[in-house]
């Protein structure tokens, strides 16, 4: 079993990887998909994926608070709406746009009902005593 999971997290990760180049192909699901899988087969490439300075930061955010940061989010935002924009303009067949659009919105709206994570302050304030 942890050969198949490893097999999967592999193929996962590849796609994830893609994903970051090819329109409409999403990463960050595969990527969790990949650390989930390599969580159950590979401690040691788990390890290595959670401390990615590409990845990990998404992986740890997803595994302690299910949910994602503000600028992760804008940013998948925008690369959302640019591939399927990009993507239903290239489309010549009309059946497949509304397809593609309706994928979208069924995309967004999933994505928008994630919680944000709050982005921790970079220094501590101090609080003056009275």
């Amino acid at each position: 079993m942890r050969i198949l999971f490893a097999l999967l997290g592999s193929l996962s990760l590849g796609l994830g990887v893609l994903g970051a180049f090819l329109p409409v192909l999403p990463t960050t699901p595969f990527v969790l998909l990949s650390a989930f899988l390599f969580g159950k087969s590979s401690p040691r490439v788990h390890a290595w994926l959670v401390g990615h300075p590409w990845f990990g930061g998404m992986i740890r955010d997803w595994q302690a608070h299910r949910g994602l940061r503000a600028h992760v989010r804008r940013r998948a935002l925008l690369m959302m709406a640019l591939s399927f924009s990009f993507s239903i303009y290239i489309v010549p067949l009309w059946w497949v746009k509304v397809g593609l659009v309706l994928t979208f919105l069924a995309l967004l709206v999933w994505f928008l009902r994630l919680p944000l994570v709050p982005d921790q302050p970079a220094v501590a304030m101090k609080q003056p005593r009275p």
